[in-house]
């Protein structure tokens, strides 16, 4: 998934494109928008969700000093930007992300099944998996960090989390290298590894 060497800015231009969508897809119903927003949508970029977002600003704060000048400029006005649109619709973006916490986790649900039915094309197929749980894992993070409701958030992660660790078999860092210092092993433990593949 981050398998190339302008990870970091490759972040950089779709929080620019989602925080320019944001305020619309927060006025919205549905969960997975699109980034830039109405006729300007960029349909190569990623769906805008909040955690989309929030994962992506949480990384590229981590690793800002790899920014070029430029670019820092450029995500301090996107950081800006966002957060004056969450202070204006803030009623709606905490309900987007506790809807959007659960329904990463449960979408997990899929998963599990398949491993339990065909373990070795799930664990061929695990980075979409990574992927929504550590956007669960911001989530949570900015939902507590908010004095928000976190409990059906929490119980839902330490279910997912319970059945995960029986599958994942410690290795390397799953995404590029240099996302690596915004993730540490201690809290992203399921970004260290993958689902034991069944001998043959």
């Amino acid at each position: 998934m981050f398998n190339t060497r302008n990870a970091v800015a490759t972040d950089l231009q779709e929080v620019q494109a989602m925080v320019k969508g944001l305020e619309n897809y927060l006025k919205g119903d549905e969960l997975y928008g699109k980034a830039g927003g109405g006729f300007f949508s960029m349909p190569s970029m990623p769906s805008l969700t909040v955690g989309a977002l929030l994962m992506r600003l949480q990384r590229l704060h981590v690793l800002r000093e790899t920014l070029t000048d430029d670019q820092r400029t450029g995500l301090d006005q996107a950081i800006a930007r966002h957060d004056a649109i969450r202070s204006e619709w803030r009623a709606h973006y905490d309900a987007k992300m506790q809807r959007e916490a659960l329904s990463r986790l449960r979408a997990m649900d899929t998963y599990f099944e398949e491993l339990r039915d065909d373990p070795r094309t799930a664990a061929n197929n695990y980075q979409p998996e990574a992927l929504r749980r550590t956007i669960s894992q911001v989530l949570f993070d900015t939902i507590r960090q908010a004095g928000l409701e976190t409990g059906d958030v929490e119980t839902a992660m330490n279910g997912v989390d319970s059945r995960l660790r029986r599958w994942i078999e410690k290795g390397d860092f799953i995404w590029a290298p240099e996302l690596q210092a915004a993730y540490p092993e201690s809290t992203y433990w399921w970004l260290y590894g993958r689902p034991r593949v069944p001998n043959r």
